[in-house]
């Protein structure tokens, strides 16, 4: 501040009193040539190099420099060369006598005139970016990590998110079916990074050959597909942003919830929720306001969503097991050694032979798991009795009580005859709801009739709503009642009030 100060003491002396630059110099205790660059500048230039430095040690290094920096742009970013590895290949290879010091200015310099610069963009009405994000959460008391997807609409910057156990194929295709929904539109055209969900390869000229499902999921809502490159200050820099945005305002803190449907309801909350928000440059306008132009410019959504799902030719195992993303699903015994189609959604896989669906399980997110219905197995134990005790299905599968007793009392009375008849009856669950069947043994052990056909009967009753009518000869063990048939006298004795 002191040295501005001098300068105008300086300025107003000569240039206003009419003072020599001699006397100045001399009053003022400077140099005279000090007083003729105060004269020129108002405030002190800085120093003003008039030729580039000499470095007598390093200039005949410069260009190697050059080339390893050049050449690492095309290499990972995480097996870049660091100043340290520069200054060690240079001694070690060039004989550089130099210290690492000015090896890391020179690149440090080097580095900042090669950062790339870009050109602020506009965007129009109905277009929107998708990217994915990671975040930790708790769902069901267990912390991990999850994938959330990100559609950003750049105009108005409103955005949509939601979460998944993983970056699959059918989480990207129920991301953008959700983030449709809740716009109400599809959008015009879709900006992506090369993301091998959508993009199979890059072909030479630079075009994307595109995967199955992304062909299919651009085919069914007709929107324009465009890709841009990753990383900061890229074309698609609005929805990176809004995935950092994202996380730092809707997952912070850890956000803990029961399941994923919970935490989707949360982040499409918050997601309307900041539709009331205004942003610098938006001209005073609310970001709901300005989403009012982008569903203006959205195509319309077709009549039916797309099935957004992986789909895998799998073939059954000799144990009746379907592999699929490194997991094991059962399906029933008789379509052993078939082939089949895997349809694996978020939450759920469906598994199809021919036009048939054959069965269907939640979806596991582990690796090698192992995914049973018991159900499946039945048809084949009932021929295999003996594996009913070892099997690997029934392993947890936990029966009412009204089971065990009814297992007991067949084995008792049948041996092993009794326990094919408990199988059969427990066969009755592919065709009937657990709870009829329940109630079906516990009536059949009330009346003591226990066996196969005697549930079957009181369980068809029970559905039909008609009493049951046992026909007491199929079951000889149980006791008989005898009835005596009554007399004329007996009868006449009663009327005469004799029959005392």
């Amino acid at each position: 501040m002191k040295r501005v100060e001098l300068y105008g003491r300086v300025r107003h002396a000569v240039l206003i009193d009419g003072m020599s630059r001699r006397a100045a110099a001399r009053i003022f205790g400077i140099d005279r040539r000090t007083v003729d660059k105060m004269l020129v500048f108002s405030v002190p230039p800085g120093y003003r190099r008039k030729k580039k430095p000499f470095r007598p040690k390093l200039d005949g290094f410069t260009g190697i420099i050059d080339q390893i920096l050049e050449t690492d742009k095309e290499v990972h970013k995480k097996q870049r060369h660091t100043s340290k590895r520069i200054f060690e290949r240079l001694r070690d290879e060039h004989g550089f006598a130099g210290g690492i010091t000015i090896v890391k200015d020179y690149i440090f310099a080097a580095r900042k005139r090669q950062r790339e610069m870009f050109v602020p963009l506009s965007h129009s009405p109905g277009h929107a970016q998708v990217d994915f994000g990671e975040a930790l959460a708790i769902i069901a008391g267990v912390e991990q990590k999850i994938h959330f997807l990100v559609m950003d609409m750049p105009h108005s910057d409103a955005c949509f998110i939601k979460a998944y156990p993983g970056e699959t194929t059918e989480a990207f295709c129920d991301g953008h079916i959700a983030a449709f929904e809740f716009f109400g539109g599809v959008p015009l055209s879709i900006l992506y990074d090369n993301t091998s969900i959508a993009v199979a390869r890059i072909l030479g000229d630079g075009r994307r050959k595109r995967t199955r499902v992304f062909a299919e999921l651009v085919s069914h809502y007709l929107f324009e597909d465009r890709f841009g490159r990753p990383g900061k200050g890229n074309d698609k820099g609005n929805v990176e942003g809004m995935v950092g945005y994202g996380r730092r305002n809707f997952m912070v803190p850890v956000p803990r919830f029961d399941n994923f449907d919970d935490l989707n309801a949360d982040l499409e909350e918050a997601c309307r929720k900041r539709m009331g928000d205004k942003l610098r440059g938006h001209g005073g306008e609310t970001i709901g306001e300005r989403l009012e132009r982008d569903r203006a410019a959205l195509q319309s959504l077709p009549a039916v969503a797309y099935d957004a799902c992986d789909k895998q030719s799998a073939r059954v195992s000799s144990l009746s097991l379907v592999r699929y993303r490194g997991n094991d699903y059962s399906v029933p015994t008789s379509y052993g050694h078939r082939q089949v189609l895997v349809r694996g959604y978020v939450h759920e896989v469906v598994i199809a032979c021919e036009a048939e669906i054959i069965a269907r399980h939640p979806r596991s997110w582990d690796k090698e798991d192992f995914i049973f219905d018991p159900l499946h197995y039945l048809a084949l134990l009932e021929q295999k009795t003996n594996a009913l005790d070892q099997a690997a299905p029934l392993e947890g599968w936990q029966l009412p009580d009204a089971f065990t007793t009814l297992r007991r009392l067949l084995e008792a009375r049948m041996g092993k005859a009794g326990k094919r008849e408990f199988v059969q009856v427990l066969r009755l669950m592919e065709i009937f709801p657990p709870g009829d069947v329940e109630a079906g043994i516990r009536s059949a052990i009330a009346r003591g009739v226990i066996g196969f056909d005697a549930v079957k009967h009181l369980v068809l009753c029970r559905i039909e709503c008609r009493p049951p009518r046992l026909d007491m000869t199929l079951y000889p063990y149980l006791p008989k009642a005898h009835v005596a048939a009554t007399s004329p006298g007996d009868y006449l004795s009663l009327l005469s009030g004799d029959g005392s």
